[in-house]
């Protein structure tokens, strides 16, 4: 252990536009935030290749590009951007606790939460291939689909959120292959409906996938088996579209944090960013598994530097709350 405590009046904990976004507003209100990145700096966006839906951008950007504005952003106005990830929290007492990397501790007085949530894939080497490669593989239809307008894609899952995002690519595409698992839906009555009602789906039970097919560059097909039959088939996609959940970065709070079944931070006041623990804010899609979309988590990593300024304000009367400007 370090034998040197580091006290800071704003911790931000995770990267992305939620964090960047807190970090920005933090700075501005003379709260000297320190950021650590965590283990993927920049988050999600930075497996994306282009972004074509957040403002300001008219000609598009890719994810990495902008995570990068953002961070110099946020340097600019005197955020501590640090490498590392925190690894252990306590917030039990009035101070709260956090360490980095296993070593170094570090007490708040405010912290900002902004892990983000992690999608799910099958796990095969061809998946993450072209994932890696941004040729064809997404978790986010809403994200990625108008780049596959016109074309035939295959998404997996069978929730309803697979639904969801099968019926969105089916307003963009000209097919949706849904393959589902088991012989049956786990989604709600009404969305399997939805999607057995749509012209342009087809949904393939007791079908899994053994290989997402391409040249290379990108995809061109996927490989799929009958678990029933054993029968192994092809079928021609430009886009693999993965809707199997996702996993919330939240691990580390159990235990001081209030999580519903699934992971994601229950925000203690509806329509706030705070947490069960005073002091402690939540940003981004840590606690969003409704939208989960760049710009919400800006919103929210906004509006969690003001709960948390706010409450320093509260706190300390000689700190005072910065007029907001826009």
């Amino acid at each position: 252990m370090s034998d040197t405590i580091e006290r800071v009046k704003c911790l931000i904990i995770g990267s992305g536009p939620a964090g960047y976004t807190a970090a920005i507003y933090a700075s501005r209100a003379n709260m000297f935030p320190v950021l650590y990145q965590g283990e993927q700096p920049g988050g999600q966006l930075t497996t994306t290749n282009e972004v074509e839906n957040f403002p300001g951008y008219k000609d598009g950007v890719t994810g990495p590009e902008m995570m990068i504005e953002l961070q110099q952003q946020a340097e600019r106005f005197g955020t501590d951007v640090r490498n590392g990830w925190i690894t252990k929290v306590d917030f039990s007492g009035p101070i709260h606790k956090v360490w980095v990397n296993g070593e170094k501790e570090i007490h708040c007085d405010t912290v900002i939460i902004s892990t983000g949530a992690s999608a799910k894939y099958l796990g095969l080497d061809s998946e993450q291939k072209y994932l890696k490669l941004g040729g064809g593989v997404s978790a986010c239809a809403v994200c990625d689909g108008f780049f596959y307008r016109n074309q035939e894609v295959v998404i997996v899952g069978a929730g309803d959120s697979a639904c969801e995002e099968a019926h969105y690519l089916s307003k963009l595409c000209k097919k949706v292959t849904m393959l589902v698992r088991r012989d049956e839906f786990r989604a709600s009555k009404i969305m399997a409906s939805r999607v057995k009602n749509t012209e342009n789906i087809e949904i393939l039970f007791n079908t899994e996938t053994e290989e997402v097919m391409g040249d290379g560059q990108v995809v061109t097909g996927v490989k799929v088996k009958n678990n029933l039959s054993g029968a192994v088939s092809d079928i021609e996609a430009t886009g693999f579209f993965v809707a199997i959940g996702h996993k919330p970065n939240t691990d580390i709070f159990k235990g001081y944090l209030d999580l519903d079944e699934t992971g994601y931070i229950v925000n203690a006041v509806p329509g706030t960013s705070k947490t069960n623990v005073e002091g402690v804010f939540v940003s981004g899609d840590a606690a969003d598994h409704v939208y989960r979309q760049a710009i919400t988590a800006a919103g929210t990593g906004c509006m969690a530097a003001l709960d948390a300024e706010r409450y320093l304000a509260a706190k300390d009367a000689s700190f005072e709350v910065s007029t907001p400007q826009y």
